[in-house]
């Protein structure tokens, strides 16, 4: 076996990756769980309420407890739903959310992260992948709301994904490199990209918002049309997969916008990795300032503001950055 530089993997390196693998892995699942006890607390303070208080000190085991009574759950199929589509349609969709973490830069040492040149491309590239598991899901459930959910989903999550991969190029423009890993180092040395692409960054966030199909843009799971949407059939474990598929995504997303926009862990005073988790923390913490605030947008309003509003706006800070490179050099 051969790694992506074309050097031989020994077994001590492919320990070390799987190793590697299990700490993100766990550290992804401790951020999720308090991550969901957050936004519960943040959100309950904001509209005049208490949140979650009862189970452990501060209620610091309360989405522990969620999670346990999901497992023990009885794992109900549809009687005429598609059964192996239904079955492994949650692991396609969390797979490739797990994956992307791969090559987010925790820290100046990526230690279990991978030093990908084309790290941009791979992210992407896995965050579509999602789709698919999304909308399977939703047309094996053999429910017409579960598959209006799912092709909801589809349909904005493929709108969306092109205004923020372009996005995203104004920043490999700027570094030229697709490579996380240097484009945080680009902005060590000057200026972090949220200033000379603040457009990009604008653009980025609202589409960001809607690939995580987070309110105002979470169609896919419209309760009071849909019943929940694509997930409508799934319960106990599966149903978990769906919920810790969109919270990995949020946190990956925090992780891209942090490493492209803000420096990543670069900073002074402060170590890389907790400079990295303020910036984390902060755009998860926008994320549900925006989901207690905001109405939730009609459908057609959703994908024309994508294709007519952000579109052109993509375009044309592309066009900016591109000439600007020209000049400056």
């Amino acid at each position: 076996m051969w790694n992506w530089q074309g050097q031989p993997l020994t077994g001590l390196h492919i320990l070390a990756m799987l190793i590697g693998g299990v700490i993100i892995l766990l550290m992804t699942l401790g951020v999720v769980t308090y991550t969901i006890l957050w936004q519960r607390k943040i959100i309950g303070w904001m509209q005049g309420r208490i949140g979650p208080n009862r189970v452990g000190p501060l209620g610091l085991l309360q989405t522990t407890a969620d999670v346990l009574k999901l497992l023990i759950k009885e794992d109900v199929v549809p009687a005429m739903a598609d059964r192996p589509l239904f079955l492994i349609a949650p692991i396609i969709a969390f797979v490739p959310a797990f994956m992307t973490l791969a090559v987010i830069p925790f820290s100046a040492h990526h230690v279990f992260t991978a030093n990908l040149g084309i790290g941009v491309l791979y992210y992407l590239a896995l965050s579509a992948i999602t789709i698919h598991g999304v909308m399977l899901g939703g047309w094996a459930s053999n429910n017409k709301y579960a598959l209006i959910g799912g092709m909801r989903s589809a349909a904005q999550m493929l709108s969306y994904e092109i205004p923020l991969g372009m996005s995203i190029v104004g920043v490999v423009l700027m570094a030229g490199t697709m490579n996380l890993n240097d484009i945080v180092t680009a902005q060590a040395h000057g200026w972090w990209y949220i200033i000379p692409q603040f457009l990009g960054f604008c653009i980025f966030a609202v589409a960001s918002t809607a690939e995580l199909n987070r309110t105002p843009f979470d169609l896919p799971e419209a309760e009071s049309e849909l019943v929940a949407g694509y997930h409508v059939e799934y319960t106990g474990f599966r149903f978990a997969f769906f919920m810790l598929t969109e919270y990995v995504y949020l946190f990956a997303m925090a992780g891209l916008c942090a490493t492209l926009f803000f420096g990543g862990w670069s900073g002074p005073f402060l170590p890389g990795w907790l400079w990295y988790a303020i910036k984390v923390f902060l755009f998860i913490t926008i994320q549900f300032w925006i989901q207690a605030t905001m109405p939730r947008m009609r459908v057609d309003q959703l994908m024309t503001f994508s294709w007519k509003v952000l579109m052109p706006l993509a375009l044309a800070n592309l066009v900016i950055t591109a000439v600007l490179k020209a000049l400056v050099g």
